[in-house]
C-alpha cells in the first residue's frame, strides 16, 4: 500500500521538485536547483550507486519503474539515485540503499568516484558496496523487477539487455578495481 503523499518541500511528492545540490568539476557545491530544472538545463549533481551482494556474492539487479525520470524501464546493478541539497554521500548511499531494498540497517562501503557524463546530463558518482542477508521488499515506485545475479549471470544480462549508462561505466570501473 502507498502511503500518501507529504506537502514537505524537502519531500517533494513529484521528483523533479526535489532540491539538489549543483556542484562544479571539481565536485564543489555552487548552488541549488529543483531536480527537473537540473536534468533540463544538464547540470552537474551528485549522485550515490550501491553494489548490493548477498552472503553467496549475487548481485542484486533490478529494472527500473517506467515512471523513472532517467532511463525509465532500464536493468541496473547499483542501487542509488540522487544526493539531496545538503545531504553527504555516505547519508544518501544509506538513504537510498534502504528506501530502495525495503531494509533498515545496511552499511555501504565508500570505493571510488567519477565524473560521469552522457546524453547531455552529468553527475559526480559516488560507489559504493554492501552486503545483506536478508529479505529484501523493494521499492515498489522505483523497481519493478528484481533478482539476484551471479556475476556471470549480470555478464550474460549486460550483452543483451539494457541498461542505465551510469550503472554500466560504474560497474565497468567497479570490475577494473574488483575482477571478478
Amino acid at each position: 500500500m502507498t502511503e500518501p503523499a507529504q506537502s514537505n518541500p524537502a519531500d517533494p511528492a513529484d521528483p523533479a521538485d526535489e532540491l539538489l545540490d549543483v556542484v562544479d568539476e571539481h565536485d564543489r557545491v555552487t548552488g541549488t536547483a529543483p531536480r527537473g530544472e537540473v536534468y533540463r538545463r544538464g547540470l552537474i549533481h551528485r549522485c550515490v550507486f550501491i553494489l548490493v551482494r548477498d552472503p553467496a556474492g549475487r548481485i542484486f539487479v533490478h529494472r527500473r519503474t517506467d515512471t523513472k525520470l532517467f532511463a525509465p524501464g532500464a536493468y541496473d546493478m547499483f542501487v542509488g539515485g540522487v544526493v539531496g541539497a545538503g545531504e553527504t554521500y555516505q547519508r544518501a548511499a544509506v538513504r537510498e540503499a534502504e528506501e530502495e531494498l525495503g531494509v533498515t540497517g545496511i552499511a555501504p562501503r565508500p570505493l571510488f568516484r567519477f565524473l560521469f557524463r552522457g546524453g547531455g546530463l552529468a553527475w559526480w558518482s559516488d560507489v559504493y558496496e554492501a552486503a545483506w542477508d536478508g529479505p529484501v521488499s523493494p521499492q515498489e515506485s522505483e523497481v519493478a523487477w528484481h533478482a539476484w545475479l551471479t556475476p556471470a549471470e549480470l555478464a550474460g544480462r549486460l550483452e543483451r539487455d539494457v541498461f542505465v549508462p551510469d550503472g554500466r561505466e560504474a560497474y565497468r570501473r567497479y570490475l577494473e578495481h574488483h575482477p571478478a
